[in-house]
């Protein structure tokens, strides 16, 4: 990917810088970055541990669509896997890329729409409890569903939000409105619940983050006992429940993202990549 990116910059032949105001010049810019996100895959397959697993074929066309008819709209960017398969720390990355050249990101997790259940850790004792007792803390029932789709739409739009915030401290607390979230012109959302019923189709780009399953329970597990203060056999119990969750709610999305992404891919790699498409899209003649 290196070679690519001074390729691109070592080039003497570079396009014009289109108009980008004009629909002409959008047009341009769309046939270009088509051309240089297939240079990208064609790339990827040739990495011995490759970012892209697999691409929907109908994105290019719908994106560079959407960026000739309706550039004045935010970029939304959603990410959701199954848990421990590398969504934090794939949405870190894009932000610290997007940061280091500059660029305006917001970052929201959906993970703060979890719906107060603060009641029923009273009522059973504690949040562990209340997940034995029946309650599907991962359903989509589980979330603020319509609150996060209209806040979404409202950041695409070039309006700031204010999110609730879920305390993830085991008292199941909501916190309405406690989170100013800025409408940048890039915003990238992770979480579970990213793709849950019409929310997708906020999104101009879905990723669906997939790793196997035996590195995502050492994931959680190292996880919950060294930074959550869990036993083991909790952590293991809770892990059967996540996956069971993953598979039953999460899953079923793979199949609708525009992107399958892996989630053990080397990080230094995949920032390559998106410091080349900032490359191409900033590398112009003028």
């Amino acid at each position: 990917m290196q070679s690519l990116i001074d390729k691109d910059l070592n080039s003497n032949d570079r396009i014009l810088k289109p108009d980008f105001n004009s629909k002409t010049g959008r047009e341009l810019l769309a046939f270009y970055l088509q051309t240089k996100f297939k240079q990208i895959l064609a790339n990827d397959k040739k990495h011995e541990n490759r970012v892209f697993i697999e691409v929907d074929e109908n994105f290019i066309p719908k994106f560079t669509k959407r960026l000739i008819n309706t550039p004045q709209k935010h970029l939304l960017i959603g990410i959701t896997g199954a848990s421990a398969s590398g969504k934090s720390t794939i949405c870190r990355e894009i932000k610290n890329v997007i940061e280091e050249f500059d660029m305006p990101v917001a970052v929201l997790s959906t993970d703060n729409y979890f719906k107060d259940i603060s009641a029923l850790i009273n009522k059973y004792g504690s949040f562990d409890k209340v997940r034995d007792s029946g309650y599907d803390i991962d359903a989509p029932s589980s979330f603020q569903l319509d609150r996060l789709k209209e806040d979404l739409i409202d950041l695409s739009q070039g309006i700031d939000i204010d999110a609730p915030m879920y305390m993830p401290n085991g008292t199941g607390i909501s916190i309405p409105s406690a989170l100013h979230i800025y409408s940048e012109k890039i915003i990238v959302v992770e979480g579970i619940a990213t793709m849950y019923e019409d929310v997708q189709d906020v999104f101009d780009i879905r990723i669906y983050i997939e790793a196997p399953d035996s590195i995502r329970k050492h994931r959680f597990v190292k996880r919950a006992v060294e930074e959550r203060n869990q036993s083991e056999e909790n952590a293991l119990k809770h892990w059967n429940y996540l996956k069971n969750a993953g598979d039953k709610y999460v899953s079923p999305f793979r199949s609708t993202s525009d992107f399958i992404i892996n989630g053990t891919c080397d990080l230094k790699y995949f920032a390559q990549i998106l410091e080349y498409i900032h490359s191409v899209t900033n590398n112009f003649q003028e």
